[in-house]
């Protein structure tokens, strides 16, 4: 407040010169007083959003209406054969991206049964409250990040405190759409690309996860999401009374739940969550494991350049490549001795080529 009182007796000077009424004045200062106050930026309308960025006015209203001509949109493939379409932004939009995440996304905080995307959370965390339970219950959402729509995200900044004009240009630089000249909401998106889109997309879940959070607490079932994975766990579980309740609760967001990726696991199965086994302890499934240790057996027994000529390896970061693999283990299992040998094991290796190619 002390920052704002010397803002507010600047403003109301520097208003009165230029000739701002009393009612102009007030209306302005309690504006930027809530603003203020939620340690957020204060904007007054898209000029002067457009000069806090560093770009024309101009240029903000281009990159919002044709934003086929400033994303660089490409396909990569999913694990399961299917293709996953990323829309990356020019570097000045992103740049103008990130303004919005760090000074006004970064600022408001997530359900904390939301793990994903957050700056210091770890990936296990999303995990760690699953292992030894007696069910558990995976869930996807479809086509998660192009089917969070713009009415949500513009909804969202109006919430805030931003005026109309600001809520709009903010929203409309967040989202992407295919068609030019295209405000129609419902073809407004979060394109997979920008660095807005992970942590607006848990803003906006933010009530639907306390939602689901309350419900599975009444039933004495664990809760975490990480962006269009939910992971479920107890004594019992009731499917289909939880499955009424997430699809009905999705529905509010115009979100719809993988049909496909329903995956019920008992403890007399291996319960695996996004990849990772957590019946008793957070580990890589068992043919990782195995994998590894067939690698670290063969270079181990024959030596790395031997290795890498029988298995036509041709990467110059191969070593990288396993250690990261191995340290990825080691994150879920910070206990696992076997990884921690392997780790030791690779990183001799590394130092010993480092030492290698100085001598010649």
């Amino acid at each position: 407040m002390k920052d704002f009182t010397k803002y507010k007796k600047k403003f109301r000077e520097k208003a009165e010169d230029i000739g701002f009424s009393e009612d102009n004045i007030v209306k302005c200062l309690n504006y930027s007083e809530k603003l203020s106050n939620n340690n957020l930026p204060i904007i007054y309308d898209s000029s002067h959003l457009a000069g806090l960025v560093g770009y024309h006015r101009s240029y903000l209203t281009r990159a919002l209406i044709s934003t086929e001509f400033f994303y660089r949109t490409f396909k990569i493939p999913k694990k399961n054969g299917k293709i996953r379409i990323i829309s990356e932004p020019l570097p000045s939009l992103k740049e103008i991206q990130y303004f919005i995440l760090n000074e006004i996304l970064y600022k408001q905080k997530v359900s904390k049964y939301c793990k994903s995307y957050i700056p210091k959370r770890k990936f296990r965390e999303y995990l760690r409250f699953h292992t030894d339970e007696k069910q558990v219950l995976t869930l996807d959402i479809k086509d998660f990040f192009p089917s969070i729509k713009f009415n949500h995200i513009h909804e969202y900044f109006l919430n805030l405190g931003f005026a109309k004009d600001v809520s709009l240009y903010l929203a409309c630089l967040s989202t992407y759409t295919h068609k030019e000249n295209d405000f129609i909401e419902f073809k407004r998106f979060l394109p997979q690309g920008a660095p807005t889109s992970p942590y607006l997309s848990n803003l906006i879940l933010t009530p639907f996860d306390d939602k689901v959070a309350e419900f599975c607490f009444d039933k004495k079932i664990k809760f975490t999401r990480y962006a269009d994975d939910m992971a479920f766990s107890g004594e019992y579980i009731d499917q289909e009374e939880l499955l009424i309740f997430i699809k009905n609760e999705l529905n509010v967001y115009g979100l719809e739940l993988n049909e496909e990726k329903i995956n019920f696991m008992k403890q007399n199965v291996p319960q695996i969550i996004s990849g990772v086994i957590v019946n008793k302890k957070l580990q890589l499934p068992k043919a990782q494991r195995n994998e590894i240790r067939k690698v670290m057996y063969f270079i181990n027994e024959f030596g790395i350049d031997n290795h890498l000529e029988k298995t036509n390896e041709t990467r110059e970061y191969y070593l990288s490549h396993l250690l990261g693999r191995i340290q990825y283990a080691l994150n879920l299992n910070p206990d696992d001795s076997a990884m921690k040998e392997y780790k030791n094991q690779i990183i001799e290796i590394k130092n010993e080529q480092n030492l290698k190619f100085l001598i010649e």
